[in-house]
């Protein structure tokens, strides 16, 4: 008596906290209460509340060259720390780069530096001349292979980063073939906004403005060849007016965001208004460091995908790893810039291939499909279970909503997202929640024709069926963790219902109903097995 006593409680006190986590997802709580509350709940998928769906193109040739300029940067860097000099290291190719040494006697030794700090590298060809040598350097094949992978793998993450940060709940990002990767944003609001931050490449480089060289000239197409002609694009934020600084600027560039650590929007104390400030990690801040010390009284733009942001005179030289962004920025735009920032940049630029707006009035008649079926199903068995096992049916009954209160309750616990799929997983759950009871009572059953006590009844029905019940269960929740692992969005649904389904299933089955039943026994509720 004293263990159903504790046993009745524990079952109480667990669906207590389920209903406690289903109070934020049915009901608006009132202020006073929500800090006490969970704040997740069962949020609507794509194809039930509408929203966006993107499919996106990395071009991962673009990847290649990016890392060839970085290759060819350090190896810059390489060849100045060993005293070795050169004339000039540039990619000439988007599969290879060149290196000019200006000393033949440095041959070997440039080779085996090359062997070891760039084993990517392989020498397709050597020129000599009386000015020195010229390695030409051609990407590994494989090296090729696995940057492209990397590159689109690197992708996805750095927009589901973004993704994350731009608060969408429960999106569906996932790889499509080799260099393809498919979004589906649920509930999105403001579709453009989204679109920009998620095709936004984020190279953030940092190049000094070119002295001495004439804008007028530049326009007209006269610019040398280690230059380049980029913008400063400014827009009023009473007329909208769009207004472009043009900006010559040398090609080569000091600094990338890759070494930024942090970026967030600050409010400027002067003019009040907002503007990004940056962080850079311990190699950054020394580079830095280092560009701001030999530029003083020169221009540095800073530059987000071929756009310039700003271009101030360096005064002095910065220590300590901190610079800004500033401009006529709106809030959301400079929050957004730090979101870009703070994920990353794309490691190449991404082409959208397909974008479709899903309406939400097709979720409102899945919605109201979905819940159609299973009032009529929940229904359909209720009746069933009364007609057939009167009181133990009833019984039966109070599980499946137990159990379909528990399988809601942890999908809000867990932020999980519901789906037109899992709706169809939570309706075959409803008829797989009795189907544990039915092998009980027809065990009961059994016992009843061989003469046996009430209670010899009860206690064998649940052990004898037991075992049984347990491994259709368990065999059943493998094939749903495959589902949900190798699945899609849609299949991921519906494995999710129907393996938190089956773990309540064993729960209300066996532990509470038995529970009820022998409250009812010790109170003569039951004294006969009429089934």
């Amino acid at each position: 008596m004293q263990s159903m006593k504790w046993r009745s409680l524990l079952y109480a006190a667990v669906i207590a906290v389920a209903v406690v986590y289903l109070l934020p997802t049915f009901f608006k709580v009132p202020a006073g209460l929500a800090p006490y509350l969970p704040k997740d709940k069962i949020s609507l998928g794509l194809d039930l509340q509408g929203g966006m769906h993107l499919a996106i193109e990395v071009d991962t040739d673009k990847a290649i060259e990016n890392n060839l300029d970085r290759y060819a940067s350090d190896l810059e860097e390489l060849l100045y720390n060993e005293k070795i000099p050169f004339d000039s290291i540039k990619r000439v190719s988007s599969t290879a780069i060149e290196a000019k040494i200006t000393e033949a006697d440095a041959r070997e030794k440039v080779r085996q530096l090359l062997q070891k700090s760039f084993p990517m590298l392989k020498e397709q060809k050597l020129d000599e001349s009386k000015d020195g040598v010229t390695f030409t350097l051609m990407v590994d094949a494989l090296e090729a292979k696995q940057l492209k992978k990397t590159a689109t793998e690197q992708a996805l993450e750095t927009i589901r980063n973004r993704i994350d940060q731009f608060g969408v709940a429960e999106p569906t990002i996932q790889l499509q073939g080799a260099d393809q990767i498919v979004i589906q944003l649920p509930g999105i609001s403001d579709p453009k906004r989204a679109i920009d931050l998620i095709g936004k490449t984020a190279l953030l480089e940092f190049k000094l403005v070119a002295e001495g060289v004439s804008v007028e000239d530049a326009l007209k197409g006269d610019i040398p060849a280690d230059c380049e002609l980029l913008y400063e694009r400014n827009v009023n934020p009473k007329t909208g007016e769009v207004k472009k600084t043009p900006y010559v600027l040398k090609k080569k560039t000091l600094l990338t965001g890759d070494r930024l650590v942090n970026a967030k929007v600050q409010i400027d104390s002067r003019f009040n208004e907002p503007y990004v400030s940056m962080e850079f990690d311990a190699r950054g801040a020394k580079a830095f460091e280092r560009i701001t010390e030999k530029n003083i009284k020169k221009r540095l733009a800073i530059v987000l995908d071929n756009n310039v942001y700003s271009a101030p005179v360096i005064q002095d030289r910065i220590a300590g790893g901190h610079a800004q962004i500033t401009g006529r920025f709106g809030m959301e735009e400079a929050r957004d810039l730090a979101i870009v920032l703070r994920a990353g940049s794309l490691p190449a630029p991404v082409k959208i291939l397909e974008k479709r707006a899903v309406g939400p009035s097709l979720g409102l008649d899945s919605i109201k499909q979905g819940i159609t079926a299973m009032i009529i199903g929940s229904v359909a068995v209720i009746l069933f279970m009364l007609f057939y096992y009167r009181t133990l049916g009833l019984v039966a009954d109070f599980a499946m909503l137990l159990n379909i209160l528990l399988l809601l309750a942890a999908l809000a616990a867990f932020g999980a997202t519901l789906t037109v799929p899992g709706l169809a997983g939570i309706v075959l759950t409803i008829g797989m929640a009795v189907d544990a009871n039915v092998l009980i009572h027809e065990r009961m059953r059994e016992e009843k024709r061989l003469g046996k006590t009430l209670k010899a009844c009860i206690d064998t029905g649940y052990s004898r069926a037991f075992m049984t019940i347990l491994d259709t269960h368990i065999t059943t929740i493998i094939s749903a963790i495959f589902l949900f692992q190798f699945g899609t969005g849609p299949v991921k649904g519906f494995a999710i219902t129907l393996i938190i389904g089956l773990v309540a299933n064993v729960f209300t089955s066996f532990a509470v109903t038995r529970v009820i039943i022998d409250f009812l026994m010790s109170k003569k509720a039951i004294t006969t097995l009429s089934i």
